[in-house]
């Protein structure tokens, strides 16, 4: 019976929205499938999931038309839509320049004020922006992976932005590789969130770095909402590999 209630659960957060659609923009499908997370498939099943997001500044929706149109914002709003009947919390704290220590301590925060079912810790930006030492930002992402794992808590580890400026400018798939490589040796499911704007990019989907000045709030907005979709369609699979 609980196995029944739990593929039940799992169905109907992964329910298809009224209107069909391409899942997450039309997003590489192996993009979107993430390694377990079975603290997400409990809250599903109990009725109750409390996610905090942490990172620089893109996790509250810079450049965006407003607070609700940043993608934890619309990432709740599409959890929402699909399961009405789930009590949903959102809590989001991050800042521009913030490094991967800074993080850590909000994360240890948000620990305190009461259980957390999945932290979304998009890290690593502000590291490769600053050519900042790969160890130390190693040595955080290790021990709070770590930690959250001893905890039950799960993580999606989330890499950086895909920006042409950016490639051209810092070395950035070192610190890619890390994170990527200690969250598979710390059980967090790894969000290519870099390879996933790639492929938006080369498929003309959205690309806020060549609109036009005047569509350039109107892109980033799409940008947030196709990133909320994939890291739904992202939750999803952790949660069906969890039931399995």
């Amino acid at each position: 019976m609980r196995r029944a209630t739990l593929l039940l659960a799992l169905l109907l957060l992964g329910a298809p929205p009224a209107r069909a659609e391409a899942p997450a923009c039309g997003a590489p499908a192996e993009y979107l499938e993430a390694s377990a997370l079975p603290a997400v498939a409990t809250g599903v099943l109990t009725g109750r999931l409390r996610v905090f997001a942490t990172g620089s500044a893109s996790v509250l929706g810079s450049g965006v038309s407003g607070e609700g149109a940043s993608w934890p914002a619309r990432l709740e709003s599409l959890l929402r839509e699909r399961r009405p009947d789930l009590d949903i919390r959102m809590e989001v704290r991050g800042g521009r320049g913030l490094t991967a220590q800074d993080q850590w301590r909000l994360i240890q925060e948000a620990l305190r004020r009461g259980p957390v079912e999945l932290v979304i810790w998009q890290a690593g930006a502000t590291e490769a922006i600053r050519g900042m030492p790969l160890d130390d930002m190693g040595e955080v992402l290790s021990e709070g992976l770590a930690y959250l794992r001893a905890r039950g808590v799960d993580v999606v580890l989330m890499d950086l932005q895909y920006s042409r400026f950016l490639r051209a400018n810092a070395d950035v798939e070192p610190y890619r590789e890390t994170m990527r490589m200690l969250g598979a040796a710390h059980g967090a499911a790894f969000f290519r969130r870099y390879d996933l704007m790639r492929a938006w990019v080369e498929a003309g989907t959205v690309d806020p770095e060549r609109a036009a000045r005047e569509r350039r709030t109107v892109a980033v907005d799409r940008l947030n909402d196709c990133l909320a979709r994939g890291l739904a369609a992202f939750l999803r699979s952790g949660s069906r590999e969890a039931r399995r």
